[in-house]
């Protein structure tokens, strides 16, 4: 079939470079068109649920809401795990599907069990909204509006309700979470005495309130042949016209609603603040559509602040560059590109170098342009986007990429040289030469790439995320090694036939370039010295590869390489109950740090929650983005000293991450750091205890860094405990009890007063003086069906007791978890090391249990399968050694050798990181391919002369020499143009594809 292709080609030249120059416009302009991203998509299949259930506490949000919620969910088809947090007033069940599953179709699965519940939930809980799709690199921005002339709640509004609609309007955007600034709201504030003093009760308030902002229709009617349509309007959003509506009449005194109340715009109590370089600012955090094309939306989203930021208030800034993961992927992409380009002039100089012949040097060259822009389009094809991996699939194989080229086209230039040394009469016609020469080497150079395929076929059988990450690095990586095969057998030839055919140059380099001839004069010298002590060569190769083994079970462990983001998330815990003041003070101790770090000029912080936000975080916690910019000094100096002077902080659990690494780790383990020990039983305080029974077992295990237990422990909670008996007494039914304490101390939304488009709760509560202390809240008034007030303490008691904090669950199990990163140490022997000492040192009671959760575990899993498959990858090697050589002792010896390949890389990857990760081992896989390849050019050439007849030490000489300069070539090209990708390990992008250039280049 490839003599066929080859002849095809020849005979149709011109087509071949018409179509090849139609791909290369092509694929331009799709590369140009193409999305580009960071990381392929690498979330699991989610669906969040959020019930809000206001003041409930937190036992009984798990109990009455996040119980059901997962009790329903239980058992839906391919579900994997289900997960939970209850805090107080708010629910949050991420339900997570296997990998594979339609985000749309788990959505309506979720949608049809919640359905079931609907109308079971406690009276006052929303029912559950399902929260936009979005995905692990879904926060795509934060920006922020500040000022020194502006009070915080005109700020709030801004981003409320001009920032937000127009964001969330532009395509890609899933989702804008507002925080910071005073939520504004119209508040009734009863004064209970005013209310006894004039007879009016809690519920006749609420009544005139709600109706104070209601309109009514009064249908139409006709008239002077028009139609009139009769409105009732009572809606205002003046607080004056509020306060002078009626709620009865006392005799001939109207009683009005100020008479009781005061009336006026205020904040709402807050469950979250913000701030940017420590002073006080509203931000707004941009979530993105799965799919979405990060860099577009970012320019859309710029070009709508432009046209925002001049309709802003005098005193207004809007910072849109406090967190951009665009910047990320410009620097990754960029990055890549580079050591493409950088790959491609090695390749160009080494190609030179050898054949001493530009013409030779530009059809080699030309296979990597083609290739590249055909994988492109196959990327595109397929659905995947530009990213770090499918470059990175593509930088790998840049030297490769000429391989199958250079082979051809120096067996074609050797013949056409060798031609022209024969008389006139006896040559033949360049075209024969040309096909002759292509259609030698064509099984070869076949049988090369597909060894090449075969060893990437592992890959394609891990699944969960790291399938998702390294597949489209094998996908990139073998259509543009198959398309330089096309390339080799299609291009080439035509390209050949009309550059290399001058008579005259052939005789001019008819005995080839004087580094060939020293090369080959060098290697033979060396050949034939070698070949007098072949048993000691083999005993050396065995000792080197027994060294190598041995170092293999000295390396470390880790599933992925540090990434280089450019920006660190801090997240601050205080103790639970800290209040919000408390917390926003030590935030602000923990920017100051930072901002006095050379490497960080700017910090943004968000404390608590905002109202759509999908974490249960109480006031307690703290999260700040602190972008660097590294100056003398490395990311592990600069990372050490943070941590040092963060230790400072007193009474705050401090966990140091990167945005995207941080959500990766939170997706595997639901915890944003690189180890979860997660303990499971059902008892809170008995859980909390083991925790830190464990924390303290393992806090001198070498190379842990930001250990923390889960601070699921129990706050103050003020309880009113009703006396069924007195309130019989009283005559007071119990729901009127419990509507009592919602309304006068958590407050009642009413009803919404509107400013135009913009809309804002009005709501119905106690004053303050009322309901600011233990003691005001015992005293304050309740209402009796006879229209009497008495004192709350008459017919309840009022206590402090303990109340769990929060509560979280995975698998409908309560869980508790020590979490941890890891520094100056590799992954696999920390948790290693972790696990030696909870064996040894806890001993778990009756119905508890531990799980390890984290990146090690996709780590032994993808390592798992990636020697399982391996195993089938050498087999098909091996079946394809034999298709070539038709010689089963030939097959064995080439397979044999393979495992020489790994010893350059076991011992520079000792040299440099010490660690194998995930990409390493990749990198060796890569080897074997690279060395069968090697392997087939050489014995195939031996088998060539042993049929002529040729001597074994002959042929073995003279065949090695015959292949010097393609092998050399080959293997320079291939392991060289890696070298800036291999130097480049500290870039952003090249965090993946490094180890696997270093391991190559070994």
């Amino acid at each position: 079939m490839l003599n066929r292709i080859i002849k095809f080609s020849l005979q149709n030249r011109l087509i071949i470079l018409a179509a090849f120059a139609f791909i290369m416009v092509t694929g331009t302009y799709i590369a140009s068109e193409m999305d580009v991203d960071v990381f392929p998509d690498l979330t699991a299949p989610t669906v969040t649920v959020l019930t809000e259930a206001h003041g409930m506490a937190t036992e009984e949000v798990e109990k009455l809401v996040s119980f059901p919620v997962e009790s329903a969910l239980n058992g839906a088809p391919n579900i994997r795990r289900i997960r939970s947090s209850s805090a107080m007033g708010i629910s949050i069940v991420w339900a997570e599907f296997e990998w594979g599953t339609d985000i749309y179709k788990a959505r309506q699965i979720v949608a049809e069990k919640l359905a079931t519940i609907e109308g079971k939930l406690p009276e006052g809980v929303d029912s559950p909204l399902l929260a936009p799709i979005s995905s692990i690199m879904g926060e795509i921005m934060l920006m922020s509006l500040s000022s020194d002339s502006i009070p915080s709640m005109e700020l709030r509004t801004i981003a409320d309700w001009n920032l937000r609609p127009q964001l969330l309007a532009i395509g890609g955007v899933a989702q804008v979470m507002v925080i910071g600034g005073d939520y504004k709201e119209y508040q009734v504030l009863a004064s209970p005495e005013k209310m006894k003093y004039y007879g009016v009760s809690l519920e006749e308030l609420e009544y005139a309130v709600s109706s104070s902002t209601h309109n009514a229709t009064g249908g139409f009617i006709n008239q002077y042949g028009n139609q009139y349509i009769i409105q009732g309007v009572g809606r205002t959003s003046s607080i004056q016209e509020i306060g002078l509506t009626l709620i009865k009449q006392l005799g001939s005194n109207p009683i009005y609603i100020d008479d009781v109340a005061e009336v006026k715009i205020g904040a709402a109590p807050k469950i979250g603040d913000a701030a940017v370089n420590g002073k006080p600012s509203v931000i707004l955090t941009l979530l993105k559509q799965p799919n979405a094309n990060t860099l577009k939306l970012t320019e859309r989203i710029d070009a709508t602040m432009a046209s925002i930021k001049d309709q802003l208030p005098n005193g207004v800034a809007l910072n849109t560059h406090i967190f951009r993961q665009s910047n990320f992927i410009k620097a990754s992409i960029d990055n890549l590109q580079r050591t493409l380009i950088e790959g491609a002039i090695f390749v160009s100089i080494i190609l030179f170098f050898f054949l001493w012949n530009w013409r030779t040097t530009a059809i080699s060259l030309i296979a990597i342009p083609v290739s590249l822009l055909v994988t492109i389009i196959v990327i595109k094809l397929l659905g995947f986007t530009i990213n770090t991996m499918s470059l990175g699939g593509m930088a790998i194989a840049i030297g490769a990429l000429v391989d199958d080229a250079i082979i051809d086209v120096e067996n074609i230039f050797k013949r056409l040289r060798q031609n022209t040394l024969l008389p006139k009469a006896d040559r033949e016609p360049s075209i024969k030469i040309i096909y002759d020469a292509s259609s030698e080497i064509r099984n070869s150079i076949l049988i090369a790439t597909l060894i090449i395929i075969a060893a990437f076929i592992p890959l394609f059988f891990l699944s969960g995320m790291e399938g998702r990450l390294l597949q489209p690095l094998g996908i990139s990586f073998i259509v543009a090694i198959f398309t330089s095969l096309l390339v080799a057998v299609t291009l080439t030839p035509v390209l050949s036939s009309y550059l290399l055919i001058n008579e005259r140059r052939l005789k001019k380099q008819a005995r080839g370039s004087w580094i060939e001839r020293k090369i080959s004069y060098g290697y033979r010298n060396i050949l034939q010295l070698i070949l007098k002590f072949p048993r000691w060569i083999i005993f050396s190769s065995i000792i080197l590869f027994i060294a190598s083994l041995w170092l293999i079970t000295g390396l470390g462990r880790s599933f992925l390489p540090e990434f280089n983001e450019g920006s660190l998330v801090i997240s601050v815990v205080t103790p639970p109950g800290t209040s919000l003041d408390e917390s926003n003070k030590t935030g602000r101790l923990v920017e100051e740090i930072m901002l006095e770090m050379p490497e960080v000029d700017q910090t943004s912080r968000r404390t608590g929650r905002s109202e759509l936000d999908e974490h249960a975080q109480g006031v307690n916690s703290s999260e700040i983005d602190a972008p660097f910019i590294l100056s003398g000094r490395s990311e592990s100096e600069f990372l050490e000293d943070v941590r040092s002077k963060l230790s400072l902080v007193s009474g705050a659990n401090i966990t140091i991450g990167q945005p995207i690494a941080h959500r990766i780790d939170h997706m595997l383990s639901g915890t944003r750091a690189n180890i979860a020990i997660k303990i499971f039983g059902p008892d809170l305080n008995q859980l909390f205890t083991l925790g830190n029974k464990i924390k303290r077992e393992i806090e001198e295990v070498p190379g842990l860094a930001d250990l923390n237990v889960d601070q699921q422990i129990e706050v103050p909670q003020l309880r009113i405990n009703p006396n069924r008996v007195m309130l019989a007494k009283y005559g007071i039914r119990l729901g009127d009890f419990m509507d009592f304490i919602d309304v006068a101390f958590a407050g009642e939304r009413v009803g919404q007063v509107y400013e135009g488009q913009r809309s804002f709760d009005l709501v119905v509560r106690y004053n303050e003086k009322n309901r600011n202390s233990a003691e005001a809240i015992e005293n304050s008034l309740i209402d009796t069906p006879d229209g009497q007030k008495i004192p709350l303490h008459y017919v309840a008691d009022v206590n402090v007791a303990g109340n769990p904090y929060s509560v979280e669950r995975e698998n409908v199990q309560r869980k508790i978890v020590v979490s941890a990163n890891v520094a100056d140490r590799d992954l696999r022997s920390v948790v290693n090391d972790i696990q030696s000492a909870i064996s040894e040192g806890i001993t778990l009671p009756e119905n508890y249990r531990i799980e390890y959760g984290g990146q090690f575990e996709s780590e032994e899993r993808a390592t798992r399968m990636l020697l399982l498959t391996s195993v089938g990858a050498i087999f098909l090697i091996f079946f394809f050694l034999y298709m070539e050589f038709k010689n089963l002792k030939l097959a064995s010896i080439v397979l044999i050798n393979l495992p020489l390949a790994l010893i350059g890389g076991v011992f520079i990857v000792y040299i440099t990181s010490g660690i194998i990760s995930i990409a390493s081992t990749i990198g060796f896989i890569s080897l074997f391919g690279i060395a069968a390849r090697n392997g087939i050019l050489l014995v195939s050439r031996y088998q060539v002369l042993q049929e002529e007849g040729k001597r074994l030490r002959e042929t073995i000489i003279e065949g090695s020499i015959d292949r010097l300069n393609p092998i050399l070539m080959t293997a320079l090209t291939t392991g060289l143009a890696l070298i800036p990708l291999a130097m480049a390990g500290g870039e952003a992008g090249n965090e993946i594809q490094s180890p696997m250039a270093v391991v190559i280049l070994g």
